[in-house]
């Protein structure tokens, strides 16, 4: 019933394959989309892998560096295939541990060996122990224990006690009532009966002599505070501070003062015609974005990362086989990694060496806003890298799965491909075509807005840009485009681009077919020679499925060159739900056997959550596809590129 199972060293040498009866297809197709999807992109949090046809099921061995693979149909339902790769990993290494341990994965390919006898063996055993366990039999009426109830053992007596079921057992499905609790001493003189506890003033479950003693407590209590404290004076009443204008440093080089208002609030004559000249004033420009976009926070999360590398070596206890020094303890971020304090010499690493880390690690992605599911999945993934495992005298438990999470979390980030823009759209234009970018989303996150940054980029590095307004949903979407493009045109003066605006607007108006607009708007944009078509599509909630219907048709019908997914840094658990719905909703309406998923996500609000970046964890590690974009601010020229080093830096700060 198995396909193939097969042993390789995670240098990639083969040592070992078994093919089922019958199969023909060689397993090398699935075993290295494993590898690409899973092993290198640090995703072993799940023990199975998807492939066309097949279940692919895996165990690491990272004592000598081993993996063990079987394959199977995923129609078929195999309970025992994870039983089984654990006990052929155990029999391959007892075998063949001294020709590891010697000479490594190469003596053993050099070596002829039969493992095949062993392994049918083993294949045997698991399926027969299936089969017996599966085909057990069911019990009779007579044998269960609903036969056993009466009608008596379902009814109470007079004094409140149970009926009792034949055989002296109590009947479950009968309620168990409380004891009568008889009065307690107070004022009247009244007191319990010996044994029973009291119920004075609240004080429910103590016997009188507790509650004398908490008497006594707190009348200590509260004498002693009252002789140790000082009576506090009171604060003196503080003027209430005048608001002060607001300085914008990343806004350009102007000095302009834009509160328009008099003292008292009031605004003065001719004030809107003032604002918008200003507005529309050349001084206001945003500053220049030519060539790659800078990375987000790089110099801040740098220094933050060095933080965390001297506080690990601060927290680093180096430790000989024959001295002993207990750990110094820290605050910050030596509490998340402080209470494990067992050093691990020369021995290979268990998952209860590693346990209480993976605790504290878990909660503390989760504390920055990376979605839980997700969190444990890499601590999963954490753990099965680490286990067995040969660890040096000189190293702890708290350091190693550290670096081994950031590592991790870095090849998440990191792009699995080619990102870069400015590239595919000279390419493009060097076919004569418009580079098109879809923008889909849910409600709220920014899509527009974003739209008119890159929007900016664009024009700066010498792009003409039509933007496409296939949001006839929502009210106003078309006017926010149109306010948009007036704002980017007063930036970039057609003058200066040979009297043609550098940006234009297609719009149909409202209620129209969302994907017809956008055929019409790339047609337009080939006949007029843009460079790049930019298509606002309207926020829709992954559960709504007419709307993920027609969004799925626009991007099927138009088959951009980019589908970019815009969410918030904000949200944790949401994230994932979002991006799931959305690429299942894409895939289940689309009319082509290898449906458009999302290629890239543009992650807005950055600047409003400190540290707290779990979301690009989140959306990066759902998806597979990099973040392109990251919004930090509200004026054109707030867009970054990402870096992964600068965010896990930030991630793990304390």
């Amino acid at each position: 019933m198995l396909d193939f199972f097969t042993i390789f060293s995670k240098g990639g040498i083969v040592l070992w394959c078994f093919q089922g009866a019958g199969v023909t297809e060689s397993f090398t197709g699935p075993v290295n989309a494993l590898i690409r999807s899973v092993i290198l992109q640090e995703r072993g949090g799940n023990k199975s892998f998807t492939h066309e046809a097949l279940s692919l099921k895996y165990k690491l061995d990272n004592e000598f560096e081993l993996i063990f693979v079987v394959g199977f149909q995923k129609i078929l339902t195999l309970t025992y295939v994870d039983k089984f790769i654990d006990d052929v990993q155990l029999h391959f290494r007892d075998r063949y541990k001294n020709e590891l341990e010697q000479k490594g994965a190469l003596k053993l390919l050099n070596n002829s060996f039969d493992f095949e006898d062993r392994f049918k063996k083993l294949l045997r055993e698991a399926e027969e122990t299936s089969k017996a366990r599966s085909h057990a039999p069911m019990r009779s009426f007579k044998e269960s224990e609903k036969s056993q109830k009466t009608v008596k053992s379902m009814i109470e007596t007079k004094g409140g006690d149970k009926a009792k079921e034949p055989g002296g057992k109590k009947n479950k499905n009968t309620k168990k009532e409380a004891p009568a609790v008889e009065p307690a001493k107070g004022d009247q003189g009244k007191t319990s009966p010996p044994g029973q506890k009291a119920v004075v003033n609240g004080n429910q479950g103590l016997t009188p002599e507790e509650i004398m003693q908490k008497k006594r407590e707190d009348f200590f209590r509260k004498h002693v505070k009252g002789t140790s404290e000082k009576p506090s004076k009171s604060p003196k009443p503080q003027k209430p501070k005048e608001k002060q204008n607001r300085v914008w440093n990343n806004g350009g080089s102007s000095t302009k003062n834009l509160d328009y208002s008099n003292k008292n609030g009031e605004a003065s004559p001719g004030d809107g015609e003032k604002n918008l000249e200003a507005q529309f004033d050349p001084e206001m420009q945003v500053s220049s974005m030519k060539g790659d976009l800078r990375s987000v926070d790089y110099e801040s999360s740098e220094e933050g990362e060095m933080e965390v590398e001297e506080e690990e070596e601060e927290e680093e206890v180096v430790v000989s086989k024959t001295s002993k020094t207990s750990p110094k303890k820290r605050g910050g971020f030596g509490g998340m990694f402080g209470m494990l304090k067992g050093l691990v010499g020369s021995k290979s690493l268990s998952r209860e060496d590693m346990e209480p880390v993976l605790e504290k690690m878990r909660d503390h992605l989760i504390a920055k806003n990376v979605a839980a599911d997700i969190s444990s999945q890499l601590c999963e993934s954490v753990a099965k890298k680490l286990e067995g495992k040969v660890m040096g005298t000189f190293t702890t438990v708290a350091s190693t799965v550290k670096q081994a999470l950031q590592d991790s979390l870095v090849q998440i980030l990191q792009p699995k491909r080619r990102v870069d823009i400015l590239r595919d759209v000279m390419e493009a234009q060097s076919q004569r075509r418009p580079f098109v970018i879809t923008f889909c989303g849910v409600n709220g996150v920014g899509k527009s807005t974003n739209l008119a940054k890159i929007s900016y980029w664009l024009i700066e590095n010498g792009f003409s840009v039509l933007i496409a307004a296939c949001d006839t949903f929502r009210a106003g979407a078309v006017e926010q485009l149109r306010t948009h493009q007036r704002r980017l045109n007063s930036l970039h003066p057609p003058e200066k681009h040979g009297g043609r605006p550098v940006v234009q607007l297609y719009e149909k108006g409202y209620g129209k077919d969302a994907a017809g607009i956008a055929m019409e708007a790339i047609a337009y944009a080939r006949n007029q020679v843009f460079d790049v078509v930019l298509v606002d599509t309207a926020g829709r909630m992954q559960d709504n499925a007419p709307l993920m219907t027609a969004l799925a048709k626009l991007i099927a019908v138009n088959m951009p060159d980019l589908v970019l997914f815009v969410g918030e840094a904000l949200v944790g658990n949401e994230a994932v739900d979002q991006l799931v719905k959305f690429n299942q909703a894409l895939a289940d309406h689309s009319m082509s056997d290898k449906p458009r998923l999302i290629d890239g996500i543009v992650l807005t609000k950055f600047d409003t959550i400190d540290d707290k970046v779990g979301a690009a964890i989140s959306m990066t590690y759902i998806t597979g596809q990099p973040i392109v974009f990251v919004g930090t601010g509200q004026t054109y020229n707030d867009l970054r590129s990402l870096n992964a080093r600068a965010v896990v830096g930030s991630l793990m700060k304390p």
